[in-house]
């Protein structure tokens, strides 16, 4: 595999700059994934955007997590799933969420073992869900909306899961006592 640049504020690409200088401003450190991200500023600017757009559906925390890290875990990306642990801890995400979604064991309430099922029919259907797996994504209360929602967060995660999968992104220090690997 060939080995990405780790790019920082003095190497990336001037329109990765700024962006780069938020990240560092906003979490304290620049994480590896937008380091890899600042050799092509666009895709590292849809990246954000993305990010920026689906924190703010309909969804709650608990909600943005399960999507987040059902297909994180479904793609198996290592650099994502010990990060969005991180993160759902800062959102305030209980730990028996976070680990059933880690462990792949069912979730404490219904209605978001609803929404891991459906995006995980989504995944794995590319799309193609059948009208009984919008029924029962409908009936645990959630609607269109939801629908189109989940598929942004999967335009979000897929960019992050497959960079971090091509170019090897390593996983951050702070990250570390949070790795994980599919069982």
């Amino acid at each position: 595999m060939t080995a990405f640049q780790l790019h920082d504020t003095q190497s990336a690409p001037s329109d990765a700059k700024p962006i780069l200088e938020g990240s560092q401003k906003s979490m304290g450190m620049i994480p590896n994934l937008h380091a890899v991200l600042a050799e092509a500023p666009q895709t590292l600017k849809a990246y954000g955007t993305l990010h920026e757009l689906f924190t703010n559906t309909s969804l709650n925390n608990d909600e943005i997590t399960v999507v987040w890290q059902t297909i994180n875990v479904e793609h198996e990306c290592t650099y994502c799933v010990p990060a969005h642990t991180a993160i759902a801890k800062q959102m305030g995400v209980s730990d028996d969420i976070s680990q059933a979604l880690r462990d792949e064991t069912p979730l404490p309430d219904e209605k978001l073992e609803a929404l891991r099922t459906f995006t995980k029919q989504v995944i794995a259907k590319r799309g193609n869900v059948e009208k009984t797996d919008l029924d029962a994504f409908f009936k645990a209360g959630y609607g269109q909306q939801q629908v189109l929602e989940v598929i942004l967060g999967l335009a979000q995660k897929t960019i992050s899961n497959y960079v971090n999968h091509i170019a090897e992104t390593p996983l951050d220090e702070p990250f570390q006592t949070l790795a994980w690997k599919r069982s």
